[in-house]
């Protein structure tokens, strides 16, 4: 089979990181008899030097002809330090999203055994802990309108909106991932301050009736940052809006032991996305030191969510399990024999192939 992707590198360690998963994917090529099609494309940082847009025409007729979009980090203080910039890097993120549809951000968060000493939480509160955020990824704050600054700049404006049938459609896509589960969706929201968050209960508990093997239970973000920590593993599959997703899923991130670990998938109206969750890292980039496996599983998970490969899926999960039981890991995770992006990365792809 012939499958075209799209790879956005953006900022940062985008393109080391996304450089190994490249190369974990053409050996899973190699090995199941697949051809995959690599085309780039500019977004962020470099796109806005390049063209001056944060995400280019040309890029986004590259991301509509294609399978799946592999997708790198976006991010550069040279922006972010500078207030008046007028377009910032992550406005071609925005912009990406909003034009592809992508209004489902996946984000599973895996606890992995042997690095069960890494967490910065106990171990007995941690291990088991499997759960899942599936945010809302183009409504809420980042894109209702207005948002201004007022009185030359004295007051600032940003507007929460959402409308029932953007729930709708974000809620189906957790009912449905918790039925594959262990069938718990826990809704978090703040509805004892936000319209937006009680009109999100309204829509999404009658939907439960629609989905009769699946528990629906409530709580508030701010319960939900402290439950993340106290007892992660009473989580399955958490359902919330955008800014709630945004901060809680790199919350639990933490819980794995590294962000370098978890990947992403956005999904939507048209081509689906495949991302790690982590940022550009600018103090990191070019210096051949970023974990790539975030990556690396990002891509895992296009194998299996974008292109339906399940097996090739598996496969690559368990080169990544069997590369961070060998210690083959960078600084972040290993701090005593610390190894390169590239030594990761070639370490997974000689698994997979069987070495």
């Amino acid at each position: 089979m012939n499958y075209r992707i799209t790879v956005l590198p953006g900022d940062g360690i985008g393109p080391e990181v996304c450089a190994e998963a490249i190369r974990v994917m053409n050996v899973v090529g190699e090995k199941f008899g697949h051809h995959f099609i690599w085309q780039y494309g500019l977004i962020g940082g470099s796109a806005i030097r390049e063209t001056g847009s944060a995400y280019p025409e040309e890029t986004h007729l590259k991301c509509l002809d294609c399978d799946a979009i592999l997708f790198g980090a976006i991010g550069d203080p040279l922006y972010d330090n500078n207030p008046d910039a007028k377009v910032r890097p992550e406005q071609g993120l925005l912009a990406m999203r909003k034009k592809l549809g992508l209004f489902a951000n996946i984000r599973p968060v895996r606890i992995w055994p042997d690095l069960l000493h890494m967490s910065p939480i106990k171990e007995d509160r941690v291990a088991g802990a499997d759960l899942v955020v599936v945010r809302e990824l183009t409504g809420g704050l980042y894109f209702g309108e207005p948002r201004e600054l007022r009185d030359n700049g004295r007051v600032a404006v940003d507007t929460c909106l959402y409308s029932v049938e953007e729930i709708e459609r974000i809620a189906r896509v957790a009912f449905e991932m918790a039925g594959g589960r262990r069938k718990k969706v826990t809704l978090v929201d703040k509805a004892n301050v936000l319209e937006t968050s009680r009109l999100w209960r309204r829509v999404v508990t009658p939907m439960a009736k629609d989905y009769p093997d699946i528990e629906l239970d409530y709580m508030f973000v701010d319960n939900a940052a402290m439950q993340l920590i106290i007892n992660p593993k009473r989580f399955d599959v958490i359902l919330t809006e955008n800014l709630f997703g945004d901060i809680l899923s790199d919350e639990a991130s933490v819980i794995s032991g590294s962000i370098g670990l978890l990947p992403s998938a956005s999904i939507g109206d048209r081509v689906p996305l495949f991302e790690p969750i982590h940022g550009s890292y600018p103090d990191g980039a070019g210096k051949n030191v970023a974990n790539p496996l975030a990556t690396i599983l990002s891509a895992a998970m296009l194998l299996r969510m974008g292109l339906h490969l399940t097996a090739e899926a598996d496969a690559v999960e368990t080169a990544v399990e069997q590369t961070i039981r060998a210690g083959i890991l960078t600084w972040d995770l290993n701090r005593d024999n610390p190894r390169s992006t590239s030594d990761v990365g070639t370490h997974v792809a000689h698994v997979l192939m069987g070495g």
